[in-house]
């Protein structure tokens, strides 16, 4: 069997973390124990995750969480309130300043104006995915 480099051994443990981000998003994660799962540091694992992915793992974690409250703001009728604990946010009002830093616009907007999509999960969240 071969060996990996170091190199891709790092971005497999990077990998790891961010599964287990996307997977318990909604828990209450932080950058210690996040780096836990990737067997870094947590300075370094910062560091590493920002190169690898593009942004930092904070972030990531944030646009996750906003990208699965748009999900539901677009396909149920709980309350934004509900939506934003469901998530993983500790309060509404830092979900809803989350929201709009990323989307644009608040969460009661986004449900106003945002319609259900016909279409395959993997397709929607592809369209609505928010950028960074």
């Amino acid at each position: 069997m071969a060996r990996l480099s170091l190199r891709e051994d790092a971005n497999l443990r990077l990998l790891r973390a961010r599964d287990a981000m996307d997977r318990h998003y909604a828990r209450q994660l932080d950058v210690p124990a996040v780096a836990r799962i990737a067997l870094m540091s947590p300075a370094h694992f910062s560091r590493e995750f920002a190169v690898a992915f593009g942004e930092t793992p904070h972030r990531y974690l944030q646009r996750r969480r906003i990208e699965r409250a748009m999900a539901r703001l677009r396909d149920t009728d709980r309350s934004i309130t509900d939506i934003g604990f469901e998530v993983g946010f500790g309060s509404t009002g830092t979900f809803s300043r989350t929201f709009r830093a990323i989307v644009g616009r608040s969460p009661s907007e986004y449900r106003r104006d945002t319609a259900p999509l016909a279409a395959p999960g993997c397709v929607v969240r592809s369209w609505t995915r928010p950028a960074h």
